[in-house]
């Protein structure tokens, strides 16, 4: 497969992005890079006053630059720029144009696969080296499992879909159309539950007999897991993207098109509203209600309910404002204790010590 960089004239990224043109139009560009990193032979993109600044001292060969940005830039510099309403919405379109072409399984089944005979594949799948499709598993068409890819007894995967390597997908767990799941993902595993064991004998495992309905068009980052539900499902809604090393625990509900940053954690019977935004390190405690719209911020964790649209930030997580009030207000306690009157601070009720005289 070849690996070469896709090549293209100014002219035909400005055609692509829909953007006007200043400066000359047959400028070749093999690749795109940040304004700092960036070579004579690539395109870099411009979306913020602060990085206009720096496209005088870049080597960059050409940028796309945001509206809003171009009155920043030195009217004396020859390089063309191709002028956009949104350069970081452009950048997505650069990143397709210059993508290379990612590496997939041949077609058909791979010698090493392990296929029940009771599993049904649909027309063009591709099933790499020693995948595992367990008795009564479904295979859309088209879709991709990579090395090692284990599918247990009844698994659902949907059209178009792609599984990287040693994804495990537990019993009855469904996947829809067009997901991409990445390494060492694993969904359907036992939710973690126990209770103290009368007897006084250790803890009683709690059997978990649901499963995991994930949507379609969901995307869900490397070594994250996705417990199976007591009863019912765990579900991920359609659109939403879930980060690398997410713990996502039974029962909990994700609504359509959340966004979920990594190392975030929900415990059981969480529910997420649609258009929910977490951030790196988020949370929430067992049976808390995220609204639609909502955003976590990073490293908050929710101990209460999230009212929709509102953004919460802090530990535990409250109202953004009300959080970043008792901050400042923290930052001054130090300077408040030194204006006191020395020995205000001492415990009234504390009894002075026995006179050793």
């Amino acid at each position: 497969m070849s690996t070469v960089a896709p090549l293209h004239s100014v002219a035909a990224l400005a055609a692509q992005l829909g953007g006007n043109l200043r400066g000359d139009p047959q400028v070749v560009i093999s690749g795109i890079n940040a304004i700092g990193d960036a070579s004579v032979g690539e395109v870099t993109f411009i979306s913020d006053a602060r990085y206009a600044k720096l496209w005088r001292d870049s080597a960059a060969g050409a940028a796309v630059v945001s509206e809003c940005v171009q009155a920043a830039l030195p009217t004396d510099d020859p390089r063309p720029v191709i002028i956009v309403e949104d350069a970081e919405i452009a950048s997505i379109k650069l990143l397709e144009l210059f993508v290379s072409p990612e590496f997939l399984p041949p077609a058909g089944v791979d010698g090493t696969a392990s296929v029940h005979t009771t599993a049904h594949l649909g027309t063009a799948v591709r099933v790499g080296p020693h995948v595992s499709i367990g008795a009564h598993a479904r295979v859309g068409d088209r879709v991709v499992l990579h090395a090692g890819v284990r599918l247990y007894a009844g698994v659902v995967i949907g059209e178009d879909s792609v599984l990287h390597g040693n994804v495990v997908v537990r019993e009855r767990c469904q996947i829809g159309r067009r997901a991409i799941i990445h390494a060492n993902v694993s969904i359907g595993t036992d939710g973690f539950g126990y209770r103290p064991d009368p007897t006084g004998r250790g803890l009683l495992k709690v059997p978990h007999i649901g499963a995991v309905r994930v949507e379609d068009d969901v995307e869900i980052g490397a070594n994250t897991c996705v417990d199976r539900a007591k009863f019912g499902d765990t579900v991920i809604g359609a659109g939403s993207k879930i980060d690398n090393l997410c713990q996502i625990a039974h029962n909990v509900r994700i609504g359509r098109c959340c966004v979920v940053a990594a190392q975030t954690g929900l415990s059981g019977s969480v529910v997420v509203g649609d258009g929910v935004q977490i951030g790196g390190r988020g949370g929430a405690s067992d049976h808390v209600s995220i609204g639609d719209g909502a955003r976590l911020g990073g490293n908050s964790v929710a101990f209460k309910n999230v009212p929709a649209g509102a953004t919460w930030i802090g530990f535990p997580a409250d109202e953004a404002g009300s959080v970043k009030r008792q901050w400042a207000s923290l930052r001054q306690l130090p300077r408040l204790i030194a204006s006191l009157p020395r020995g205000s601070l001492k415990n009234p009720s504390k009894k002075p010590a026995p006179d050793q005289s």
